[in-house]
This record gives structure tokens, C-alpha cells and sequence, in this order.
């Protein structure tokens, strides 16, 4: 469809109250085009005209892709897309840079939330789930700058991960006893290293008798269990006001009787009540964690914990109480594997994780400790 013919539907839309459907779109582009257009350019008019009116402009067909995770736009002529094997460019181009911040602005509209001069920036979640940041110039001297993570749920089973090599050597047999023996954990690893999709594979192999509640900022976990309990965070509205956030969502969990606790990502205040949780009689919770190498759990849980208000000793000393096992993935360019089952044990007044399986059959001091884990849960 033309530019004009777009501008002209967009001028008729604007007048009309709620977001556009196919039909009243449909009946514009016809009647705006004199009737010239056959079915087929209709159809194609109608998807056009939708995607620059209620959906994300020309990054919709990109982020409509099986397998894309990110869609990144730099200016009107910088747009990159991640469809698993790294950051691509591509022949997507905006007309303008107003183009851009008339899209970033109207989706952070859509969910809930300004962006202007006065809000410079926005990270929010869009109705579908996809994830939205924006940032706005002077801040972003590049120009408008857009980022939407795809957030597609984790559906793969734990055969279906076998099959993909994600578990080498006896990784796959290791997380099975983690989970039969009600020990709770980490997954952890970097950005699109399928920390979720693990998570939610291995929540599959609980118990059916058992009750899951799952608190998450989006829904990705679909474990396949018949006893599930989904909470979502809820970010502020434009007043700034009505927020829900994952801390408060564990707290309700607690008294939701819960058999398993699960945050789906832990990455702020939350540590403190889910650690305080693991060590009051709720086994077998779990969670993801951004961390480099599991060695670094530690100190991430410590600035974690220390933000919220816990001292440093406090912080090891729950950890060591409540979580036995972390378990880290990473992103090869033959696919995401477990990289490294880690033992956390006590060193004096701190904790540590100690390898004790590696994918690279490197050196694991934590061996002896995680044979015994394993095997206390089993007895």
C-alpha cells in the first residue's frame, strides 16, 4: 500500500475511538483507494495499514519470524534482528526518525506508559508480552533507540532438549535427581542461554500430586504439570501508581501453599523472601539467575541481597541454608547445553559453588558433594 493511501486510512483512524480492527480497516483502504484494489492488495493493505497502526510499524513482520528473540532498532536505518545465532542486519528502514519515535511512543502507549521529553525512556511489557525499552534523544544521541524482546514461551520438553544436545554426558540423569530429590536451585547463565526453557522442562518431571506456583514478570514457564499457579508482576500506570512486582508476588505465593516456589527470574528485592522461603519447609524451589559462571552465584545474590536491605553475612547465610545446586547453561554456536552442575557449600561466614560436573570434564572439586546430594535425596 502507498505511503499516501497509508496516511490517508491513518488520518480517518485517528478520529475514531479504540484500536482499529481488520474490518473497519478494510472498509477504509477500499473506500480510500476508489475501489482499484483487488481482494488480494486489499488484504495486503489491510495487514500494512494494522501493523502501522496498532502493531509495530515495519518491525512486525520481523518480529512475527519463528525463532527471532530481538528486534533492535539504532535509527531509521539501523534495524537488527537476533534469530538465534546472533545480531543480523536488515533491509528493515524507517522513513524518518520521527517514524521511530512515533512507534516507540505510541507502544509505550499501549503499554500503559508515557514517553516524552519529560519520561525519556520506557521499559515496559507490550499486551502480547513482548518486552519494550525505549529511549528518546538527547538521552540517546544516536536518535530514538528501540529494543523489543520476543518473549516466546518455553514449550520444549526435556526430550525434546535432549535431542538438541543440550544435555552432554550425564548432566541430563543429574537434573533429574535434582528435581526427584526436592533440592532447590538455580539455573543460571547469560542472556538467551535457555535458562527459562530448562526451568520449565524440568518442572515437568515434579510429582502431579504437587502444587506449583510460578511468579514471573511475564508468562514464559508452561510447565507440563496439572497443578499450576501463575502470578505476573503488573508494572505502574501513568499516574505512577498500582505496581506489582515480583517481590510482592513471592510474598503471596507463601500463602498460597505452595509444594514448589518458583522465580522465574531473580534479579532484585525478591532474593530476600524467596531465600527466607527455601529455609521455612518449601523444598525444591528453583529459579533462574544471570550469572556469568556459577561461581559468581555468590556475589550476585550478595548485591542482590545487600540492595535489599540484608547485610553481607546474612545474605551467605540464607543462601547456604536454602539453595544445594546451581546449574549453568551456555550459548554455543552449536546450541545451548549445560555447561556445569556447581554444589553450594559453606566456607566459614560465606558460601561457594564448587564445580561438580562440567561439560568440558574439567577439574570438579564439588564432585564428592554433589554425589552425596544427590544421593540423600534419592534415600
Amino acid at each position: 500500500m502507498s505511503g499516501v493511501l497509508v496516511d490517508r486510512v491513518r488520518a480517518r483512524l485517528v478520529l475514531e475511538p479504540g484500536v482499529p480492527t481488520r474490518a473497519a480497516v478494510a472498509a477504509l483502504v477500499r473506500e480510500e483507494s476508489g475501489g482499484l484494489l483487488g481482494d488480494d492488495d486489499v488484504l495486503q493493505a489491510v495487514r500494512d495499514a494494522v501493523d502501522e497502526l496498532a502493531g509495530a510499524g515495519p518491525l512486525e513482520p520481523l518480529l512475527r519470524e519463528p525463532g527471532v528473540s530481538d528486534v533492535l532498532v539504532n535509527g531509521p536505518d539501523q534495524v537488527w534482528v537476533d534469530r538465534g545465532g546472533g545480531l543480523e542486519r536488515t533491509l528493515v528502514r524507517f522513513p524518518d526518525e520521527d517514524a521511530v519515535r512515533r512507534l516507540a511512543v505510541r507502544l509505550a502507549a499501549a503499554a500503559g506508559r508515557r514517553l516524552d521529553d519529560a519520561a525519556p525512556w520506557v521499559d515496559a511489557g507490550l499486551p502480547d508480552g513482548t518486552r519494550l525499552h525505549a529511549v528518546l534523544p538527547p538521552v540517546s544521541g544516536s536518535g530514538t533507540c528501540l529494543s523489543l524482546r520476543v518473549l516466546r514461551r518455553a514449550s520444549l520438553s526435556l526430550a525434546d532438549l535432549a535431542a538438541r544436545g543440550a544435555f552432554p554426558g550425564t548432566s541430563g540423569d543429574l537434573l533429574q535427581a535434582l528435581v526427584a530429590g526436592r533440592r532447590a536451585f538455580l539455573v543460571t547463565g547469560g542472556t538467551g542461554s535457555g535458562k527459562t526453557t530448562l526451568l520449565s522442562a524440568l518442572l515437568g518431571l515434579v510429582p502431579s500430586g504437587e502444587r506449583l506456583v510460578l511468579c514471573e514478570d511475564a508468562p514464559e514457564l508452561v510447565p507440563a504439570h496439572p497443578h499450576v499457579v501463575r502470578l505476573a508482576t503488573r508494572p505502574p500506570n501513568v499516574e505512577g501508581v498500582g505496581e506489582v512486582t515480583l517481590r510482592d508476588l513471592v510474598r503471596q505465593a507463601l500463602r498460597m501453599r505452595p509444594d514448589r516456589l518458583v522465580v522465574g527470574e531473580v534479579r532484585g528485592a525478591e532474593v530476600t523472601d524467596l531465600l527466607t522461603a527455601l529455609n521455612t519447609g518449601h523444598d525444591g524451589g528453583c529459579g533462574t539467575l544471570h550469572a556469568n559462571r556459577p561461581a559468581e552465584v555468590p556475589a550476585r545474590l550478595e548485591a542482590l541481597g545487600v540492595a535489599a536491605g540484608l547485610d553481607r553475612l546474612a545474605v551467605h547465610s540464607q543462601a547456604a541454608a536454602a539453595l544445594s545446586a546451581v546449574v549453568h547453561l551456555r550459548r554455543t554456536p552449536s546450541g545451548r547445553r549445560v555447561e556445569e552442575v556447581g554444589v553450594v557449600r559453606r566456607a566459614g561466614d560465606l558460601v561457594v559453588v564448587e564445580s561438580g560436573w562440567r561439560a568440558d570434564g574439567g577439574s570438579c572439586p564439588g564432585a564428592p558433594l554433589l554425589a552425596d546430594l544427590l544421593s540423600a535425596g534419592r534415600g
